[in-house]
């Protein structure tokens, strides 16, 4: 299952009322591999792809997302960040990854 702040949950919520995304859930895909992990994105989805693996938050939309990505989110939290330098949004991290060699582990 993945793992989801209250905060994240909320403005999932109201991205999703915004954009009058009634039924809606919120797709969770593989972007990519970096220095800092795996990299995500997210979008609107409604109703599962075949394939998919659903689960359901608190607050009650769905998370989609498919067997690969499903392997790289484990242990990920996905956070709501409201950070002056870096903007507002979600954020898909791993509170167990501690960066790489390549970087000097400066990386998160």
């Amino acid at each position: 299952m993945v793992q989801i702040t209250p905060d994240a949950e909320k403005f999932i919520m109201e991205l999703l009322e915004k954009n009058q995304k009634t039924g809606y859930g919120i797709k969770v895909y593989l972007a990519g591999m970096a220095c800092s992990g795996p990299q995500f994105g997210m979008s609107f989805q409604q109703g599962s792809a075949e394939g998919d693996t659903v689960d359901k938050s608190a607050t009650g939309f769905e998370i989609y997302y498919d067997e690969e990505t499903g392997k790289a989110l484990e242990g990920c939290i996905i956070e709501f960040v409201d950070d002056p330098n870096f903007g507002t949004g979600l954020t898909i991290r791993d509170p167990s990854f501690s960066g790489c060699s390549s970087c000097g582990g400066g990386c998160h």
